[in-house]
């Protein structure tokens, strides 16, 4: 049965998927409130909500889903929470795995504890199917064991117990969603796709892991803002509902693909040093979301010359968080030299 929702707290808003969901979800319901906490770390960009922060059904709290007061004041009135903050990035949980398990575990926490106490009707927690690890052939179900391999897949997959204990255990209506690779507009260019997109637009190495074997199954963004919309108003409580289009491709075709919508030479490929615990292939069975009314809307090719054409118009937008990006690892170099 649909369920019908008035005003709904989005935390890490201000993220890659959180503002895309946000932006969806007012252009799809515009009589809901939105309410975006988001802590505005590296990631966490007020641009990319600019063209709607003047909408009157939209607010925004800055502040951290680990602390208890703050997270109160934002869930206050709400009657639906979707958790999208979280520390996403495999490479950074390798060289600092204390942040991720300080945000996706400590900070759920948080936001359950307050769902709990405030008898909040619906929770959706964001999740990856990097949780499963790496499968040879066929794909992973919701039923499958879970087997993460990244401190970063670790602490996914205990945040995702940790929903489904309180459910368990105190009848909190949560619901985990595990979505495949995502991709489109507003990703920071750490990630494969914006980092190879905005490298080659200047003329910089699209450094790929290994053999460049490695395979991942690709989700527009907004085909995961759909899902998400679906499970918030049809999804079980209790459940976990796996998200995957099943366009799977190897690390290296989608650089050479890249290469050419942006126009430039496979002589940009560089192959470096595989990254440790490189899980091979991802992949997932989304024929249980599909059931309740969830279906893909974006042929991938279409989708990835539409995020290219973006990246190309909105220099603006990345090109100062590269140059940040790269004063901040400067910075950083100079201070172990000394």
């Amino acid at each position: 049965m649909k369920i019908k929702l008035k005003k709904i707290l989005v935390t890490g808003g201000a993220g890659f998927i959180g503002s895309n969901f946000i932006r969806y979800m007012l252009k799809k319901h515009p009589d809901y409130e939105i309410v975006n906490l988001d802590k505005l770390t590296y990631c966490g960009n007020p641009k990319n909500l600019r063209d709607i922060e003047k909408n009157h059904n939209y607010s925004f709290i800055k502040g951290d889903i680990k602390d208890t007061e703050v997270v109160k004041e934002a869930m206050k009135g709400c009657d639906a929470i979707v958790n999208c903050a979280a520390e996403s990035h495999v490479d950074r949980s390798i060289k600092n795995p204390n942040n991720f398990v300080r945000t996706n575990i400590h900070g759920l926490l948080t936001v359950l504890r307050v769902a709990k106490d405030y008898n909040v009707p619906r929770i959706v927690q964001i999740g990856t199917d990097e949780v499963y690890g790496s499968i040879e052939k066929g794909s992973f179900t919701e039923k499958s064991n879970l087997n993460p391999g990244s401190p970063y897949s670790a602490s996914k997959a205990s945040a995702d117990l940790m929903a489904l204990s309180f459910h368990t255990t105190y009848k909190l209506p949560a619901i985990i969603m595990r979505s495949s690779n995502n991709f489109g507009p507003y990703q920071y260019p750490e990630k494969i796709i914006p980092l190879f997109i905005t490298n080659a637009i200047e003329d910089k190495k699209l450094p790929v892991y290994g053999d460049g074997m490695n395979v991942r199954d690709w989700l527009f963004v907004l085909d995961h803002c759909s899902a998400i919309d679906i499970v918030l108003h049809k999804g079980e409580i209790g459940e976990i509902y796996n998200v995957a289009k099943g366009d799977e491709i190897s690390n290296i075709e989608l650089t050479r693909k890249i290469l050419e919508y942006v126009g430039k030479s496979d002589d940009l490929i560089e192959f470096v040093e595989d990254r440790p615990g490189h899980d091979r292939r991802y992949s997932m069975d989304a024929s249980k979301i599909r059931a309740i009314g969830w279906e893909s809307k974006y042929e991938f090719e279409g989708a990835l010359k539409e995020t290219v054409e973006w990246y190309k118009n909105n220099k603006a937008w990345w090109e100062p968080l590269r140059k940040s990006a790269e004063a901040a690892r400067l910075h950083k170099s100079s201070k172990t030299k000394v």
